[in-house]
């Protein structure tokens, strides 16, 4: 299988939390505490409680969103789609790269763990003499980083079960030691608090320890039942991992004597000294003094938290430049998914080597304030999205949660989020200004002429361009995507048919500068797991992928870009609909037939047309052989017939057809003025102009025998009236021996007109 293949729901809601709570526990408790302590004295606490409620704040909003969109990006998703592509490009290069940040900050204070438990040198004995080798902090970073880059090759399951492992490692630990430091604590030892603007400057330090939440929205798509269990995971890993920083940091600050944490040298590993020297007054364990023994769980803990922080950032940050890709922000080649644990590899070795790159350049405070300043950025725009869907009233927009206290919450997560940029390093707020701008003119350059997402803000600035000021409109429209690569999606059904809808799909593609999405369709029992059938298409149907190397193969022939996808789906026609929503094709070109995905009056099935509408223009090909050269266009006016005469220009100039028009009317000269306006109208002033009176379908039936194809637009009659007497598609198609295109295009229509026609 290749292309856009779905990526698989294996995550439950333990899983989904333990990624959140994973992620956060690892710089959080065992790397800044004592940077943070020293820096702000006992205020240190509420550093840590200040980043919980920023955190939370933005948490309620995430929950929102991902209960309502729960797709693979995460944040640089939610505001994608909310604020449009040129802050979804900001979101989207900030959260990739804020991870990668991230994850390189975790590996270093992996690093500084192994250090402090084999000490400055290790020592090996080579032919008899021994020989010191220096222990590099960095070099042990990178050696962990590309481990677990590899790691994420296996896929999300696997990722799953060793988050869950560590995590209960990791709890067990802390509570022994805040529970016995608890006993220890003393009010007197609390070092002095040193004010609001260090504590600020410390919370924008540390507040890279509260990541983990928007991993969890990252991976939405690959969450069980996510419209209870994202919420769920998401604003319970901030609570339970902010009630954790909290109990921690007070042990640390009053269990041990003031100035004790300030000696640490480095302070990476302070947590481990504190828990040496909390437990120094108990005895021994088979021969293992109690301080020892906790300052070794200590050191285990360190390890598994940094590592499980980097495994889970980089879970993430992958998943984002996987979304990224499938927008076409990045290019889509980035999307390959692997054939055999269905992982997006491209994305994650990008991202393995950024993360790589960042732990050579900077230092370990610097990559944790880079961490924090880039998911500020993110979190204020992702509270602002959340707004411009609540106040666009977006169609689709149906959270199973809503955030409470709205407006009032993510206004203040969105104000909160940016104030606090202001307290982080001048420098690195100036490095996260650069990357802005870069990811602001890479929109420009790049990707603004190639994804297609307007995003709800700019849809609801132009639905009421004549109540707002000029200024709004004339800044929507000059950072618009100019509507990105047309997209022609052909489902193939019945490999004899492969050809032709192939070759008609890929020129009219040519024609718009666009590129083919060629969809093999495979329709199991509604008794069959689809997860079981993904692992087994062959078994279901063993001509998909020959269907789609043909495909592919065709389409590069005539010089069109083609993609290929596998769907997997309890649904046949149905799924057809859902694929060309999900893909955002511009034109679906289908065949006709009892081995293909069409069925005859309408494209819509007669549930579909009862509840929605079309989710772009459709052409249903009735193969008989195709052979563009004489094409007939019967018109009687109307969206459909537009999507005809459009079709017929297509085909004009791809292969010099030949185009007659053909007009029924009671009037004949009344026929050939609006024939002849019609035509002109459609660029088509230059056809052959036919115009009678009498009986449409024998008029149609008498001049396509000498066509070699019909192009026709679908009926407007209604369900009730074609279920009664038939529909003019059906008996034309059955009546004619050359091949008939039926051209359909989307309209509004109310149930009434549905019913009965117009």
């Amino acid at each position: 299988m290749s292309g856009d293949e779905e990526l698989a729901k294996d995550l439950g809601p333990l899983a989904a939390l333990t990624i959140g709570v994973g992620t956060m526990i690892g710089a959080g408790i065992f790397v800044l505490p004592g940077t943070a302590i020293t820096d702000a004295g006992w205020f240190a606490v509420l550093s840590f409680v200040l980043g919980g409620v920023i955190a939370l704040l933005t948490a309620l909003s995430a929950s929102e969103l991902g209960t309502a969109m729960p797709r693979s990006g995460g944040a640089y998703y939610y505001v994608n789609q909310g604020l449009g592509p040129l802050f979804g490009s900001i979101a989207g290069w900030s959260n990739w790269l804020g991870l990668a940040f991230a994850s390189a900050f975790y590996m270093v204070g992996f690093g500084e763990y192994i250090r402090a438990i084999v000490g400055p040198e290790f020592v090996l004995s080579l032919a008899g003499q021994s020989v010191a080798v220096p222990v590099s902090v960095k070099g042990i970073g990178l050696l962990g980083g590309a481990f677990f880059v590899t790691i994420n090759y296996i896929g999300a399951k696997e990722t799953g079960r060793l988050q869950n492992v560590i995590v209960v490692v990791l709890v067990a630990i802390l509570t022994v030691f805040t529970v016995y430091g608890a006993s220890r604590a003393d009010p007197g030892n609390l070092p002095p608090g040193k004010g609001l603007s260090p504590t600020l400057r410390t919370t924008g330090l540390i507040f890279v320890s509260y990541l983990g939440f928007v991993q969890i929205t990252s991976v939405a798509e690959e969450i069980k039942e996510p419209s209870k269990n994202l919420p769920r995971a998401v604003i319970g890993s901030v609570v339970l991992v902010t009630a954790i920083y909290a109990l921690v940091l007070i042990v640390m600050a009053a269990a041990v004597p003031q100035g004790f944490i300030a000696a640490v040298p480095g302070n990476q590993v302070a947590v481990v000294e504190v828990g040496r020297e909390i437990f120094s007054g108990l005895g021994s364990f088979l021969g293992i003094t109690a301080s020892g023994l906790m300052a070794g769980a200590l050191l285990f803990g360190g390890l598994l938290a940094t590592a499980s922080s980097a495994n889970a950032s980089i879970l993430a940050s992958s998943r984002i430049n996987f979304a990224m890709g499938r927008d076409r922000i990045l290019t889509p080649a980035i999307n390959e998914v692997h054939p055999r644990f269905g992982t997006p590899y491209r994305a994650i070795a990008i991202t393995g080597a950024l993360i790589l790159v960042f732990i050579v350049a900077a230092p370990i405070n610097t990559l944790a304030s880079m961490g924090s300043v880039l998911h500020l950025v993110i979190y204020g725009l992702l509270n602002i999205a959340l707004i411009v869907f609540r106040e666009a009233d977006v169609e689709d927009y149906d959270p199973s949660f809503h955030v409470p206290l709205y407006p009032i919450t993510p206004i203040v997560g969105a104000l909160v989020s940016f104030a606090l940029i202001a307290y982080i390093d001048p420098r690195v707020i100036l490095l996260g200004g650069v990357l802005v701008g870069a990811a602001v003119v890479w929109y420009l350059t790049y990707a603004r002429s190639r994804t297609e997402t307007e995003g709800a803000l700019s849809e609801y600035v132009r639905r009421r361009s004549d109540e707002l000021p000029d200024a709004a409109v004339d800044a929507a429209d000059a950072v618009a995507p100019d509507g990105g690569q047309y997209k022609v999606m052909v489902p193939l059904a019945n490999p004899a048919s492969e050809a032709d809808l192939i070759e008609l799909g890929a020129n009219i593609a040519r024609e718009r500068g666009g590129s083919v999405h060629a969809v093999h369709i495979v329709s199991v029992p509604d008794q069959t797991s689809l997860e079981y059938a993904a692992a087994n298409v062959p078994k279901f149907d063993d001509t998909s992928d020959e269907l789609l190397d043909r495909a592919r193969l065709d389409a590069e022939e005539l010089g069109v870009p083609v993609e290929t996808s596998t769907i997997v789906s309890h649904q046949s026609f149905a799924e057809v609909f859902d694929a060309a929503r999900t893909h955002d094709a511009d034109m679906v070109v289908m065949g006709w037939g009892p081995e293909g995905h069409g069925a005859p009056g309408r494209v819509e099935g007669r549930i579909d047309e009862l509840t929605q509408d079309l989710p772009c223009d459709f052409l249903v090909l009735k193969d008989r052989g195709l052979d563009p050269q004489r094409v007939l266009v019967p018109t009687a006016g109307g969206p459909d017939s537009d999507l005809s005469a459009e079709v017929a220009g297509y085909l004009r100039r791809a292969f010099d057809s030949e185009i007659s028009l053909l007009h029924v009317a009671d009037d004949v000269g009344d026929g050939r003025e609006f024939l002849a306006t019609w035509a002109n109208d459609h660029d088509l002033g230059d056809a052959e102009q036919i115009v009678e009176s009498g009986d449409v379908e024998a008029a149609i039936a008498r001049h396509a025998a000498d066509a070699t194809l019909v192009i026709i637009g679908a009926t407007e009659r209604g369900m009730l009236s074609r279920l009664v007497s038939g529909a003019l598609a059906l008996d034309v198609v059955e009546d004619v021996d050359c091949s008939v295109l039926l051209a359909e295009r989307p309209t509004n229509r109310s149930i009434r007109d549905r019913l009965f026609g117009r």
